[in-house]
């Protein structure tokens, strides 16, 4: 399922145009990359949890050359899912 997918959905499920349909989805995922943005987490109970994981800098290895090279520390999103959605896929 790609975006379009899921607003087809969103529009379908719910009774809205797609138009508006496409706004709600581009809300919440604006929503969720601002909070990410600050460092905030956001939880959506039943569903699951996204929160920024910060990795160190480290040394790595060039795989072409071999040569090492340094990796920049930076801040990963990252997605645990709850247990309403664990149960729903199993």
């Amino acid at each position: 399922m790609n975006k379009n997918d899921l607003i087809s959905a969103v529009a379908d499920a719910s009774g809205l145009t797609k138009s508006d349909a496409t706004k709600a989805v581009e809300g919440v995922f604006d929503a969720i990359t601002g909070a990410l943005k600050k460092g905030d987490e956001v939880r959506l109970v039943g569903f699951g949890t996204f929160s920024v994981a910060k990795r160190k800098a480290s040394t790595g290895r060039n795989p072409r050359t071999g040569e090492p090279m340094k990796i920049k520390a930076s801040a990963q999103p990252k997605f645990k899912a709850g247990k309403g959605l664990k149960d729903a896929v199993n």
